[in-house]
């Protein structure tokens, strides 16, 4: 299968769903929210685009099954290929009318990640990536930094907002980057921190509590544009692991040991 063809044609049902979401975004109104959790928001935008993006896929791989955010009726998973679908990552973004928020669906086979594209709705950046093929953006080459060290880079995480069990844990591990870095920052998206990595623009990306939906698409534009993603304490895939460190490659090493130090110190057993 030519998995090159079917990230150029998953682009384009992105492009389409991020259209959807770029016209909604000028007549939104917050009374159409819902709640699925603390802090955990919900609208019919995500929704409709669930659907749209569920009917264009379909025709892109009919074969395929969906893991999908919002529980689309009838998008069930398949044996063989999966796609993962989360049709609005920064949602909380979107409401309150602050950039940034993705379009973000990945193709799996069995386990293996195999297309990937992040749609970044209001700078109108298309991130697509195949197995074996690199890294893009809106069709130009991209790659991870070539920054050396924490010290110099810059790097982004996503804050807990429905389970605060660990927040003790995570303020000391977010300190220590903040003194080891040029800086943190909380862009609100995991599917846009995750492509930032990959086109270079921050050096790493830390974040745990998550789910496949956030991050599939990222991981795999991450490592075709060079870098490494893993989980925290482990190099294990993380893409079912609920925890991610991604990176240019070259800091990966220091990120996880100032991680691994802070939560074996806490005892927060994060990987466990």
């Amino acid at each position: 299968m030519d998995y090159n063809e079917i990230s150029f044609q998953l682009a384009a049902v992105a492009r389409r769903a991020g259209g959807f979401i770029r016209q909604e975004s000028a007549t939104f109104n917050r009374s159409h929210i819902e709640n699925k959790g603390t802090h955990d928001l919900v609208s019919y935008v995500d929704k409709e685009t669930e659907k749209l993006l569920v009917a264009g896929l379909r025709e892109v791989l009919p074969e395929a099954g969906f893991i999908t955010e919002e529980g689309t009726e009838g998008a069930d998973r398949a044996e063989e290929y999966n796609w993962i679908i989360d049709p609005l990552d920064g949602t909380t973004n979107f409401v309150h009318g602050l950039p940034v928020y993705c379009v973000s669906v990945g193709l799996i086979r069995g386990g293996e990640l195999v297309a990937g594209v992040v749609y970044e709705v209001v700078r109108d950046e298309c991130f697509r990536a195949a197995k074996g093929a690199g890294a893009f953006c809106n069709e130009q080459p991209i790659h991870v930094s070539e920054v050396p060290d924490l010290d110099s880079s810059l790097i982004a995480t996503g804050f807990p907002y429905t389970d605060f069990g660990l927040m003790d844990d995570y303020l000391k591990v977010l300190g220590a980057f903040m003194r080891g870095s040029h800086g943190v920052r909380r862009v609100g998206s995991a599917a846009a921190d995750l492509a930032y990595v990959a086109a270079g623009r921050f050096e790493g990306f830390f974040e745990f509590n998550l789910n496949s939906y956030d991050v599939a698409a990222g991981i795999l534009l991450v490592r075709e544009a060079g870098g490494r993603v893993t989980e925290f304490l482990q190099d294990g895939d993380p893409l079912f692991g609920r925890e991610v460190v991604a990176s240019n490659g070259l800091v990966h090493g220091e990120m996880q040991a100032l991680i691994g130090q802070v939560w074996r110190e806490q005892g927060a057993g994060i990987s466990g």
